[in-house]
C-alpha cells in the first residue's frame, strides 16, 4: 500500500507538472517566421544564432576575435505581450560569471518595456543560474487594456553564447514577436568596454543604453582584449550599411609599444569604411584609467593612443576625407568612481560614457532634442494598426523608389489613400487624381503626434533620396496635451528637422485642419503659425474650403467631425493641386 501511495504521489505531481506546463504557451525567437534577432549585421547569416560574425569570417579573424563573437553583447529580442507574467528560459555555454564582473552582466538577460506613447520602463525579475537559466519577470501592469501590450525588448547576456532560448507567457495572454529594424544601424567597433565589462545587466552596458535612448539600431562589435584596429574587421565593417561607424579602440592599443600600430591603422581603415560607404566616422580616445591620478605610469599609457589617434584624425582631415568626426578623452569625462578596477566602467562610468556619446552622435546627425514635450522625438503605439510596422514599410519603399512627393501628418493622411496601403481609404479617388503620374509616398500614421513625426523624420523616412515637394498636416493630436504655445514651437522645431533632411525639398505646412468645437482655438494657433513660420516655408490654410461662413467646420465634409470624408479630400485636392507643379 505504501508503494501505490508513493506512485500515486509521483503521478499526482507529474499531472500536476504537465498541467502548469500547458498553462505557458514558449516561443523560440530564431523559429519565427522573419527575422527577430536585433543587433545582428548579417541577419541571413546569422539566422540561427545568437553571434555577432558570420561564419566566413572564421577563418579571416584571429581565434580570440571569433570565440568573443559567439558572445551575444549588444543583441536584443523585441516583441509585444499584454502578460502579467513573462518567462525566459535558455543555455549558455560558458561560465556564469568572471572574477570583476556579476553573473547577471555576464550571462544574465534584462527587460524594458515601453509603452503605448513610447515612455520607457525597466521590469525587474526573479532569476536562478543552474543548467538552464530562468528568469520571471512577475506583476507587470499596463496603464490601458491595450490587445497587443507593451512593446517588449529583452537584451541578451553581454559575456556569454548562448545556444538556446524561449520566451514563454500565460496562454490567455498575447505574444508577438516584432521584425528587425529597416533603419541604417550605429555600428561600435571596440574593446571589453564596448562589449560591456562591466555592466550589472546587459542594459546597462553603454551601447544598450545609446540604443535604449537613441532608438536607432546599434550593432556591437566589442571584443574583449582584441578590438585592434585591424585590417579584417575593418574589412567586414565596410559591408554594413551603417548610419554612423564607431571606432573605439584605444584601451586595446595603451602604452608607448602598443600604440606605434595607432596612425597606420587609423588611417587606412578609415580610407577602407569610404571606399564602400559615406557614413559619418567618429573616432574615440582612450577615457583614461581612473587611477591615473595616484600612477603617472598609468596616466602616460593612455596618453600614448591617443595621441597617435588625434595624429591620424587630423592627417584625416587635411586630406579631406568627409564626415570624420572625433570625441575626446575629456569629453567622455568619466569621474573617479566611474571604474570597477581602474580600467572598466561600472554602471555610473557606462551611464557617463553613453551620455558622452549620445550629445556627439546628436550632432552629428543633427538630431536635436528640445525642452518641451513636442520638440523631444518619440514613438507611439496603436492597437488599429502597427505602427512599427508602417514605419518598416515606409523605409523599404524609399529604398525602392524615391517618391517626388511626401505627405506627412496623422490619420488625416494615413486614411486619405496612396503607399504604403492602408486598409481603409477614404479618399482614394481624389488622391488619384491629385498624384496623377507623380511618384507620391503617403507618410500619415494614425494618432501621431508632433513629436511622433520628429521620430519618424530623425529615423530614416526623409533619408536617401530628394523629394521635390514635402507637405506637413500635423498637431491635431496634440490639442488635449499641450498649449497652443508648446504646438507653435513643435511645429517650427519640425520643420526645421525636416529642412535638415530634405534642404532642396519645396516644403509646405498645411494648418491644422478645423475641428468641431475647436475650430476658434485652431484658427488662432494657425495665425501665430503662419506668422512665426520661416520666409522659405510655404504655408497653406485649407480652413476656407472646409468651413461655413461663421468659421464653424462644414460637417457634411467630414466623417466625424474630424477626419474628412471624400467630398472633404477633394476639397483639400484641389487646394492643393496648384502647390505641385514642377
Amino acid at each position: 500500500m505504501k508503494t501505490q501511495g508513493k506512485h500515486f504521489l509521483v503521478l499526482l505531481l507529474l499531472t500536476a507538472s504537465s498541467l502548469l506546463h500547458a498553462q505557458y504557451k514558449w516561443e523560440n525567437p530564431l523559429k519565427q517566421n522573419f527575422p527577430v534577432v536585433r543587433g545582428q549585421a548579417w541577419q541571413d547569416e546569422l539566422k540561427d544564432s545568437y553571434a555577432r560574425l558570420p561564419q566566413r569570417a572564421q577563418d579571416k579573424v584571429r581565434k580570440p576575435v571569433w570565440d568573443l563573437s559567439r558572445n551575444s553583447a549588444g543583441l536584443s529580442v523585441a516583441f509585444y505581450s499584454n502578460s502579467p507574467e513573462i518567462k525566459v528560459r535558455y543555455v549558455v555555454k560558458g561560465a556564469f560569471s568572471i572574477p570583476h564582473m556579476p553573473t547577471t552582466g555576464v550571462s544574465g538577460v534584462d527587460l524594458y518595456a515601453t509603452d503605448q506613447n513610447g515612455r520607457t520602463r525597466w521590469c525587474a525579475a526573479k532569476y536562478a543560474f543552474r543548467d538552464t537559466v530562468t528568469y520571471t519577470y512577475g506583476g507587470l501592469s499596463y496603464e490601458t487594456d491595450p490587445v497587443k501590450g507593451y512593446e517588449y525588448k529583452l537584451y541578451l547576456p553581454l559575456y556569454n553564447t548562448v545556444s538556446w532560448m524561449e520566451i514563454g507567457v500565460p496562454s490567455n495572454a498575447s505574444l508577438s514577436f516584432i521584425p528587425v529594424s529597416e533603419e541604417k544601424p550605429l555600428v561600435i567597433y571596440g574593446t571589453s568596454i564596448a562589449q560591456g565589462a562591466c555592466a550589472s545587466r546587459p542594459g546597462m552596458a553603454w551601447g544598450n543604453i545609446i540604443e535604449r535612448n537613441l532608438a536607432h539600431p546599434v550593432i556591437n562589435l566589442g571584443f574583449s582584449g582584441n578590438g585592434k584596429l585591424e585590417s579584417e574587421l575593418f574589412d567586414l565593417l565596410a559591408e554594413i550599411d551603417a548610419k554612423l561607424y564607431i571606432i573605439d579602440c584605444m584601451p586595446n592599443l595603451a602604452g608607448k609599444e602598443a600604440s606605434v600600430v595607432v596612425y597606420d591603422r587609423t588611417l587606412q581603415g578609415v580610407k577602407k569604411l569610404r571606399e564602400k560607404n559615406s557614413a559619418p566616422i567618429l573616432l574615440v580616445e582612450h577615457s583614461g584609467y581612473t587611477n591615473e591620478y595616484s600612477s603617472k605610469t598609468t596616466e602616460a599609457s593612455y596618453r600614448y593612443p591617443n595621441a597617435e589617434l588625434r595624429r591620424a584624425y587630423e592627417a584625416l582631415v587635411k586630406e579631406g576625407i568627409p564626415e570624420i568626426y572625433y570625441l575626446s578623452k575629456e569629453e567622455i569625462g568619466l569621474s573617479m568612481d566611474a571604474m570597477v578596477e581602474g580600467v572598466h566602467p561600472n554602471d555610473l562610468g557606462m551611464q557617463q560614457y553613453a551620455d558622452s556619446y549620445i550629445k556627439k552622435i546628436k550632432e552629428i546627425l543633427h538630431e536635436e532634442t528640445g525642452e518641451i514635450q513636442t520638440c523631444i522625438p518619440c514613438k507611439q503605439q496603436r492597437d488599429s494598426y502597427d505602427w512599427n510596422d508602417r514605419h518598416n514599410q515606409v523605409l523599404k519603399l524609399n529604398s525602392q523608389t524615391a517618391p517626388d512627393v511626401v505627405m506627412i501628418g496623422n490619420s488625416i493622411t494615413h486614411y486619405w489613400a496612396g503607399e504604403p496601403v492602408s486598409n481603409n481609404q477614404f479618399g482614394k479617388k481624389s488622391w488619384d487624381d491629385l498624384f496623377k503620374g507623380k511618384k507620391v509616398r503617403n507618410l500619415g500614421f494614425g494618432w501621431d503626434k508632433i513629436e511622433n513625426v520628429l521620430w519618424r523624420v530623425y529615423h530614416g523616412e526623409l533619408d536617401g533620396f530628394q523629394a521635390k515637394r514635402v507637405f506637413l498636416l500635423i498637431g491635431t493630436n496634440n490639442l488635449k496635451f499641450n498649449t497652443d504655445e508648446e504646438i507653435v514651437a513643435g511645429l517650427k522645431f519640425l520643420t526645421k528637422a525636416i529642412k535638415q533632411k530634405q534642404p532642396m525639398a519645396k516644403l509646405c505646412v498645411m494648418g491644422i485642419l478645423p475641428r468641431k468645437d475647436q475650430e476658434m482655438r485652431i484658427r488662432k494657433i494657425n495665425e501665430m503659425l503662419q506668422e512665426q513660420l520661416s520666409k522659405d516655408i510655404t504655408y497653406i490654410d485649407l480652413a476656407p474650403q472646409l468651413t461655413q461662413s461663421d468659421g464653424t467646420i462644414n460637417s457634411s465634409l467630414f466623417r466625424d467631425g474630424l477626419h474628412p470624408n471624400e467630398k472633404g479630400y477633394e476639397c483639400i485636392a484641389k487646394r492643393l493641386k496648384e502647390y505641385l507643379k514642377f
